[in-house]
């Protein structure tokens, strides 16, 4: 069996570094049933790749009791598709050989880890039963899929095809990890046999360890699961785990009623606005939550956009949903989140089950990453990301760019985040703390100008930006809105 990584990453040679296998030598390692080769079919500056081969002996197999019982024929035992075909031998072999680059270190070049590479992985074969099983695990992290299917008996072809593919994963920007974490869990899911090894409770944590990042988002986790642990007894125990881990707490909400002393409040005139009401002559301003004021300013513009098709990515419970769904000019509302919790809470607050059907299907409520590829998203006419881009890694935004403004590419985008300049206006808040634990970052306005025009730029977008609340003297107001237009 044999997988294959290139990059054409400036300069590709730097694979090198991130694997920790020199370029300029073969090496071997002993594993179950054989042996793994790491080699470099091609090392230039412009595209390098390298190869991990598995030279499986299948009566080393027998002997160790890892092959097949024999049951079905007498040679089965030492004539089967262990030696040739991906699986859990593969996925052990890839922890030996690049168990460095897995856990994310480079010791030489420390930062090259968190470098978004455009990667294509190609192994051969897998077992599949059909080329879109493959496609049903793959697409959703992002990966193009191309497969290549295998004539039963070549001297025969018409019998049709085998179970096997070759199979080329393609990315535009990954970490090398990422694809590494990807194959490590998903090849033993195709695994037609049972693994080579004793499922224990270690299991569990291997699958949680390796795909604790990405496996929670993933549309197919629960067969991802149940298949990784051969429907072992502590299959649900994990899939309650992976839920655990799958949702953000809810950030406590901001009030203008608690900005600081001094600051000029502004009433929003709309009177259909949440939780706000016209103040009598000589009355403060009514309370009004700063959530509540990026949600009606995202719904307003929408509005005044005339979009008919829309996005709310990382919509939660169903906040904005609720106000779009007022506009009747709206034909069609599709509502992502990562957390299956929120999208169910989502599904009891907008009381979805006692809609009109003609209100029902103009609603989608669907799960899914803004981290990768989903074809789902194509085609709207804008696209609202409401205090979600802050939750993200710094690290991981390039691969929302390419998700939202390289793919999806909606008409309009609206992104709204924290002002970081306002943070010293929050007595609570000490210096270089962010609003909210889950927060991975929190910009100034200099830096999410920077990040919203470069993002036009690359992607033939102009871009807005406005503020959101109350403005105070030198450090602004405590939101920011960018609005993209094509």
């Amino acid at each position: 069996m044999l997988l294959t990584i290139t990059t054409t990453h400036q300069p590709a040679t730097d694979l090198g570094y991130l694997l920790h296998k020199n370029p300029a030598r073969l090496q071997s390692l002993e594993i179950t049933g054989g042996q793994a080769h790491i080699f470099y079919p091609e090392a230039t500056p412009e595209r390098c790749t390298a190869a991990l081969l598995l030279d499986i002996d299948p009566v080393a197999l027998v002997r160790s009791h890892r092959g097949p019982a024999g049951e079905g024929f007498a040679l089965e035992q030492y004539v089967n598709d262990r030696p040739y075909v991906a699986s859990s031998f593969l996925s052990a072999a890839l922890v030996k050989a690049f168990n460095t680059a897995m856990n994310g270190t480079c010791k030489d070049r420390p930062a090259l880890p968190e470098v978004l590479l455009p990667l294509e992985a190609t192994v051969a074969v897998m077992p599949a039963a059909s080329a879109e099983q493959l496609r049903r695990l793959f697409v959703p992290l992002g990966y193009e899929v191309e497969t290549e299917a295998h004539l039963l008996d070549s001297k025969q072809p018409d019998w049709g095809n085998s179970c096997y593919f070759t199979l080329r994963l393609r990315h535009p920007a990954l970490r090398v990890r990422d694809l590494l974490s990807h194959l490590y869990v998903l090849i033993p899911v195709l695994d037609r046999g049972d693994k080579h090894y004793w499922i224990s409770r270690e299991e569990a944590d291997k699958l949680l360890r390796r795909g604790g990042e990405w496996l929670p988002r993933h549309p197919e986790r629960e067969f991802i699961t149940r298949r990784y642990l051969r429907f072992a007894e502590f299959v649900n125990p994990t899939l309650e785990r992976l839920l655990a881990d799958d949702s953000l707490d809810e950030e406590t909400p901001e009030t203008i009623a608690d900005f600081p002393a001094g600051a000029v409040v502004d009433t929003p005139e709309s009177s259909d606005v949440v939780g706000a009401s016209a103040p009598a002559d000589g009355d403060a301003p009514a309370k009004q939550n700063l959530h509540d004021l990026r949600l009606d300013r995202v719904t307003e513009e929408i509005r005044q956009l005339g979009a008919k098709r829309v996005l709310d990515l990382g919509c939660g419970e169903g906040k904005l949903v609720r106000r779009l769904l007022k506009n009747g000019s709206i034909e069609h509302i599709l509502a992502l989140d990562v957390s299956w919790r929120e999208l169910e809470r989502a599904q009891q607050r907008l009381h979805v089950a006692e809609m009109p059907p003609r209100q029902r299907e103009r609603l989608t409520l669907t799960q899914g990453s803004l981290l990768y590829h989903d074809a789902r998203l194509a085609g709207y006419d804008a696209a609202a990301v409401v205090e979600v881009i802050e939750h993200l890694d710094e690290s991981r935004l390039a691969a929302f760019e390419q998700v939202v403004f390289a793919r999806a590419r909606p008409g309009a985008v609206l992104v709204t985040t924290p002002n970081a300049d306002y943070n010293q206006r929050y007595e609570a808040l000490a210096a270089g703390d962010f609003r909210h634990h889950d927060h991975r970052f929190e910009w100034t306005r200099a830096q999410f100008a920077a990040w919203a025009e470069g993002i036009a730029e690359r992607h033939g977008y102009r871009v807005r930006i406005e503020p959101l609340g109350p403005e105070a003297p030198e450090v602004g107001a405590p939101s920011q809105l960018a609005v993209f237009e094509q």
